[in-house]
């Protein structure tokens, strides 16, 4: 793959970034990673990994001379982050970030960048349960969507090369409207996230109750709820304060019909609970054919590149 930035600075440097620099470096299309993170300890794990060239103590010292800037820090960091930056960014660059909700993030991050820096708001839809600066590998994008949200009037080139980048991560790139997004990201990961605490606080419950039996027979079901459960708690904080509107209304579908499925439970209609399962099913078959996941007995969460 040709060059697509000359420098690129990593606000955050945890599975997301990590990854973005092992992805970059292994398809060449940076000429130098800069990082920063708020932790000295990351910091100097990002060092040890190397797989960024230079690691800068403070996020403003890491921006100088950037054409890409990435804030890959929690949602509710983003302002903070765009405060300190803001004066140091050089004209011309681009600024996008990683995180799961963009309206928020829009409306934090916006009103501080200068008007000659091009602000392209963008989400992977890639991740795993683990975190932190050795969690990242080169393959994390690969056939997984990026889906970008460029305000309106954006500049056209600058959306260009920040798909080429995408794309030559492995990605595949989508554009979106910052608020149809959230509500998509409501239905395919904020609620399902939520339910699988729920599940996991109530099986907790449950374990002081039955002397550990629940976490000693744990099936397949709920040990994908506890991986799921595992992420990141101070991101997942963020993303259900900042996009509150679109998950209580996604919850509230979600209890109605958990409603008519108890009821169906109760009066013993199990022809409607066969219905109502084949067609879930088809879904999942669905995300299969599509190429976003597998049927291998761990979902493919084994395999790293």
């Amino acid at each position: 793959m040709a060059r697509v930035y000359e420098r690129v600075a990593l606000i955050g440097l945890g599975l997301i970034a990590g990854s973005m620099a092992h992805a970059m470096k292994r398809h060449g299309l940076a000429g130098h990673i800069a990082g920063h993170a708020r932790s000295a300890e990351t910091r100097e794990a990002a060092r040890q990994i190397g797989f960024v060239d230079s690691v800068h103590a403070t996020a403003a010292e890491a921006v100088q001379g950037a054409d890409l800037v990435v804030l890959a820090v929690p949602v509710g960091a983003m302002e903070a982050v765009a405060r300190e930056i803001a004066p140091h960014l050089r004209p011309g660059a681009t600024v996008t970030d990683v995180g799961s909700v963009k309206q928020a993030v829009i409306d934090a991050v916006g009103p501080h960048l200068p008007q000659a820096v091009h602000f392209i708001p963008g989400h992977p839809l890639a991740g795993t349960e683990h975190s932190g600066p050795y969690s990242g590998f080169a393959s994390l994008f690969e056939n997984r969507w990026w889906l970008l949200t460029p305000p309106d009037g954006a500049d056209a080139e600058a959306v260009a090369r920040l798909r080429r980048l995408c794309e030559g991560m492995g990605a595949n790139v989508d554009t979106m409207e910052a608020g149809h997004h959230d509500m998509v990201l409501a239905v395919v990961s904020h609620t399902p996230h939520l339910i699988a605490y729920t599940m996991v606080g109530v099986a907790d419950h449950l374990r002081r109750v039955s002397q550990s039996e629940v976490i000693k027979y744990s099936a397949s079901g709920f040990r994908d709820f506890t991986r799921i459960a595992a992420s990141d708690p101070t991101m997942w904080r963020d993303v259900f304060l900042t996009n509150k509107d679109a998950t209580l209304d996604i919850l509230g579908r979600f209890t109605e019909e958990l409603f008519v499925l108890q009821r169906a439970i109760r009066m013993g209609d199990g022809d409607h609970l066969f219905d109502y399962f084949t067609r879930t099913r088809a879904i999942r078959r669905g995300i299969i054919e599509a190429g976003q996941d597998t049927d291998a007995p761990d979902f493919g969460r084994g395999r790293k590149g």
